[in-house]
């Protein structure tokens, strides 16, 4: 499998907390964009839209550890999304034929490699950043 070589850092920090604040930081710089639904543009889908309805909430879904581990690739799985174009693994979604799911994968600049999913929607062909985690 191919890595998009990020250019950006993971934060820093260790209490979920802190890494929550600088990642709601990040992802505020990105909400100042938009007067409606916070996305951003990405290059492997053609400058497509990819919205993050439900990454926060399955962000929430997730234990302590969890949350802090995978919030500390925001800003690189967000450099990712908008300057990628290598190949993600492409699936159906096992339990809703309507959906697609496409998983990218990452090194940070200190070469950590982090995945993340992004979900389409076939009917409206809208795309939502799911999920952000490390590799095992």
């Amino acid at each position: 499998m191919k890595y998009y070589q990020s250019r950006i850092d993971r934060l820093k920090g260790t209490r979920l907390e802190d890494v929550y604040k600088k990642a709601q930081l990040v992802y505020t710089n990105i909400k100042k964009h938009t007067k409606r639904q916070p996305y951003i543009r990405s290059a492997y889908f053609k400058k497509s839209k990819i919205f993050f309805n439900y990454f926060w909430v399955h962000d929430k879904q997730k234990s302590r550890k969890q949350r802090t581990d995978r919030l500390l690739y925001f800003p690189c799985a967000i450099d990712l999304i908008k300057n990628s174009k290598l190949e993600p693994t492409v699936k159906i979604n096992p339990n809703k034929p309507s959906e697609i799911l496409y998983r990218f994968a990452g090194k940070t600049r200190d070469n950590k490699v982090f995945y993340i999913q992004i979900k389409e929607v076939k009917r409206s062909q809208r795309k939502y950043l799911m999920s952000i985690f490390p590799e095992k």
